[in-house]
């Protein structure tokens, strides 16, 4: 599966796409701010990857697309992101397009709806981490909800050195 191509702000509101990314594997999650349930096993789980690419000197960037993007400024991905002790080196957060937009890139590049729910008290989106590669296409998914990360770490290992 390739990664289409999103034009979004960074958390410091600068502008990126998706393309910026190539030359380099990257790890890309869905989640927002006001995540009731599953982001804040998620996002947790993702920043500890990040140490521990950091640490064993895995060449990997970061990217968490929001799935609100009406709520989620680049302020409020920054604070959250602050909060969850991730090092903006390596990490990026995604906003600044329409929701319309981010429910057609995650269909088109995740094959994976994202869906308001009726009352607005949640958004539902895929909990997977995807490994890209150095050329835009996803090469694996893993469990984003595992908090045992042994085997996601190896196979990153293997695969990214």
């Amino acid at each position: 599966m390739e990664v289409t191509e999103l034009e979004f702000l960074n958390q410091e509101g600068e502008e990126q796409q998706t393309n910026d990314f190539e030359g380099g594997y990257w790890l890309a999650n869905m989640v927002f701010t006001s995540c009731p349930e599953i982001c804040p096993i998620m996002s947790p789980n993702m920043q500890n990857l990040q140490a521990t690419a950091i640490d064993e000197g895995i060449p990997l960037q970061f990217v968490s697309f929001t799935v609100d993007p009406e709520t989620d400024s680049p302020e409020l991905l920054k604070q959250y992101g602050t909060n969850l002790g991730v090092d903006y080196n390596s990490w990026t957060f995604a906003t600044g397009y329409e929701q319309e937009e981010i429910e057609t890139f995650s269909l088109e590049t995740f094959k994976s709806p994202v869906q308001k729910v009726e009352d607005g008290s949640d958004i539902l989106h895929v909990t997977a981490f995807f490994l890209v590669d150095d050329e835009g296409t996803i090469i694996r998914k893993y469990d984003g909800l595992e908090t045992d990360q042994t085997a996601i770490v190896q196979d990153l290992k293997d695969t990214i050195k």
